[in-house]
């Protein structure tokens, strides 16, 4: 096999560990999401149903940002419609974000999983860091096009890959911090602000869920003041 085959094929594989090549040369968040949908930029599309990408307006104040399709958004193909999703609605409802229409994704586009020992079941396994440095480009993307106000960042692996690997959510959680470069300069508007907070699966598995989801909800509204 010469060497153009065998780069050829790494790719076909999702070898590559690379989205770039799978990028639009031009267009907004619809031909960012047809070109996601044929996306070999790492394994994961190999054993996912179908690729998640984010939903939600053009140029949305509010953007949200977890780690990954769980097994109903692989499904549906849509994130945030699982119990997590439904939690998180409810969180950003009583934080005052109800009325936001925000942009909803996650950092990795393909559910990432182990099968159950027995059943049909499908265990959430967390993206290693050449996979989400793989998928890292489409959320650079979206985020351009987005030119969010607040971005909210949800869970440890969504924190990594836009603020770094020394990155934890306990220590920086509802805090405002300046949006990474280059995602720092909005046209026309003052520069957007990150915000970071627990994921609502994290809530989910708390032994006290009612703090675990108070707390979601008082990080919330430090977002929803600024939107204010």
């Amino acid at each position: 096999m010469d060497a153009d085959a065998g780069a050829a094929s790494a790719s076909d594989s999702g070898q590559g560990y690379d989205a770039t090549p799978y990028l639009p040369s031009r267009g907004g968040l619809p031909a960012l999401r047809r070109a996601a949908a044929d996306c070999r930029g790492c394994p994961l599309f190999l054993d996912a149903t179908q690729t998640v990408f984010g939903k939600g307006p053009t140029r949305s104040r509010l953007m949200l940002v977890g780690e990954q399709p769980g097994d109903q958004e692989d499904v549906k193909g849509e994130p945030f419609v699982g119990p997590a999703g439904q939690l998180l609605r409810r969180a950003l409802d009583e934080a005052g974000l109800g009325g936001e229409d925000a942009y909803l994704t996650n950092v990795v586009k393909h559910f990432k999983f182990t099968p159950a020992p027995r059943g049909k079941r499908r265990i959430h396994k967390a993206p290693s860091l050449r996979e989400m440095t793989a998928c890292k480009p489409w959320l650079a993307e979206e985020l351009i096009r987005v030119a969010p106000e607040v971005l909210v960042v949800l869970g440890g692996t969504a924190g990594k890959a836009l603020l770094g690997s020394s990155f934890r959510v306990g220590e920086r959680r509802g805090v405002l911090l300046p949006m990474p470069d280059p995602f720092a300069e909005r046209p026309g508007a003052a520069p957007g602000r990150l915000l970071a907070t627990v994921h609502p699966s994290a809530v989910l598995r708390a032994d006290d869920r009612q703090a675990a989801f108070a707390g979601l909800v008082a990080d919330l509204s430090v977002a929803a003041a600024v939107l204010r």
